[in-house]
């Protein structure tokens, strides 16, 4: 009995996968997490899942950096990425940074269940359009392999900073002290070859869907 994770905010989307799933797997197990943090302690809980079908837009996603960090602490997941984002080119960065599929949320029935059935027996699967849109550029993949290096926590002040929260924001959010949070992105600084949280951010921000849009966050001493 194949087990399934679903990963969206919507309640509704999350219904519609959940019925087109039953028709393709009437016996599949499915859990779902309605936000990042609630998908982290997921897969976590169920490790030995068969595949997640992860919304690209999730609140606290932030592009495809979600997906990068998922990919580096659970090599063995499947990932299909289910999104309203439909550019060939977004699809094509999704299937470089790891994702096994790409499902637009406009597909039918028919569409969803086939995509389903093929990443189950093993085999990639998105729409034409995605193959034939450039590749994800070397400095997309540099701060991939970057990202990768990062603790969950790490990943989870990273998150925060590209949020523009200061350091006794982000303790207080994780329940931790201002310490504790200095000396993340200290590590956070390290791993990603930057200079101050402003260049962290924006490393990161290549993953973001929209690069351009990234706002720096505040600087204060470390």
């Amino acid at each position: 009995m194949p087990t399934l994770l679903i990963a969206d905010d919507h309640p509704l989307f999350r219904e519609a996968l959940r019925g087109a799933v039953a028709r393709v797997l009437p016996d599949a197990a499915l859990r779902e997490a309605d936000s990042v943090d609630a998908l982290y302690a997921l897969v976590e809980a169920e490790s030995d899942a068969d595949l997640l079908l992860l919304d690209l837009n999730m609140p606290g996603a932030q592009g495809f950096s979600a997906l990068v960090h998922l990919r580096a602490l659970h090599p063995q997941l499947p990932i299909v990425v289910v999104s309203a984002r439909e550019e060939p080119a977004t699809m094509r960065r999704a299937l470089d940074h790891g994702a096994v599929g790409f499902i637009p949320k406009s597909a039918d029935a028919a569409t969803l269940g086939a995509a389903l059935t093929t990443v189950l027996d093993g085999d990639r699967w998105a729409p034409a359009a995605a193959f034939a849109a450039p590749a994800a550029n070397a400095d997309e993949h540099e701060a991939a392999q970057r990202l990768r290096d990062l603790t969950p926590q790490q990943f989870r002040v990273l998150q925060m900073l590209g949020a523009g929260l200061l350091n006794k924001q982000i303790g207080y959010e994780l329940g931790v002290s201002e310490a504790t949070v200095k000396a993340h992105v200290t590590a956070i600084l390290r791993k990603l070859g930057a200079n101050n949280r402003t260049q962290a951010v924006l490393i990161a921000g290549r993953l973001a869907l929209d690069p351009s849009a990234i706002v720096p966050p505040p600087e204060e001493a470390e």
